[in-house]
């Protein structure tokens, strides 16, 4: 089942969800592309109640789930909301680049390209997914690319059956990285900007060229083994994307937990043989004032929520 994003009136409160934690939050619009929080609570919920998979059960509790869920709304005071946006763990979703070779001569016949694509890129039979579509600017040679993200239906329905339980309707639903890409691409500049971001067993790494996505990969290793993975990445990078041996990474974003952001500056200066100036939240046009909230914790909640604002 295709889906595109260019769809007008999203809600502009969201929910993020993650292995041990639930973030909900609404936004303000500050300024033209830039965002503050308007309201925003974490709260922690026990290991197990979810579990983030792409083909496997991923709420074994769902009345453990919809208690996280409650206290989220409740501790920031939107309890009373009905419409949300919801983000997914990234390791529930699957993430590709399609390119097309020809263009389609009808939109039946692209649908059908498109299915195919996706198919053999996510291993698992159209049908049983809901994919994610944004078209994105051709190849230098006229090839047709499009980012599909990918969650399996029956995936989805566990989410959705507690969101309805609670009287919810989910406008928008979408994996965490793509969310988090979104800060990337809606303030990219000159040079290339790479969004890296943590998750339960492993990170997801995304590139931008010239504002758009050229590079989706996800890892999965163990824990002690992302800093060695994270500068493969960033050698493979530094061989296929440099010009002539100049470094175009000029934006690095990191969305992680316990000292990640820093030890990334290490690897990078590392690997890329150069230093590279981390992103801020407020680099990106997202203002974290006072309190505790993280921004590992708001960034993919945060993104979703300004397709409200489109």
């Amino acid at each position: 089942m295709l889906e595109s994003l260019i769809k007008p009136h999203y809600p502009k409160a969201a929910i993020g969800i993650s292995q041990l934690a639930i973030t909900a939050l609404s936004l303000q619009k500050q300024a033209a592309g830039r965002y503050g929080i308007r309201q925003a609570a974490t709260v922690e919920i026990p290991e197990g109640v979810v579990y983030p998979a792409f083909a496997e059960e991923n709420i074994p509790d769902p009345s453990l789930f919809a208690s996280g869920l409650q206290r989220a709304t409740e501790e920031c005071g939107l309890a009373g909301t009905k419409n949300w946006s919801v983000t997914l763990p990234s390791s529930t979703a699957r993430t590709a680049i399609l390119t097309l070779s020809e263009v389609p001569a009808s939109r039946k016949e692209l649908a059908e390209v498109l299915e195919f694509k996706a198919e053999t890129s996510f291993g698992v039979p159209s049908d049983q997914l809901r994919i994610s579509l944004e078209r994105l600017d051709p190849l230098t040679d006229g090839r047709t690319r499009y980012l599909a993200s990918a969650i399996k239906l029956a995936v989805l329905d566990e989410y959705e059956t507690v969101f309805e339980s609670l009287g919810w309707k989910a406008g928008l639903i979408l994996s965490k990285s793509v969310c988090e890409l979104k800060w990337l691409v809606e303030t990219h500049t000159v040079g290339d900007s790479l969004l890296i971001s943590s998750q339960e067993n492993g990170f997801t790494a995304l590139l931008l060229r010239n504002g758009e996505p050229a590079l989706v990969r996800s890892v999965t290793c163990r824990d002690d083994e992302v800093d060695d993975e994270i500068f493969r990445l960033l050698v493979y990078y530094n061989d296929k994307y440099s010009a002539g041996g100049k470094n175009l990474l000029s934006r690095f974003l990191v969305v992680g937990e316990g000292g990640f952001d820093e030890r990334l500056r290490g690897i990078t200066a590392e690997a890329l043989g150069t230093r590279v100036d981390l992103l801020q939240p407020s680099d990106i046009g997202l203002e974290m004032v006072g309190g505790s909230i993280r921004f590992s914790d708001v960034a993919a909640p945060a993104g979703i929520a300004t397709f409200g604002y489109r």
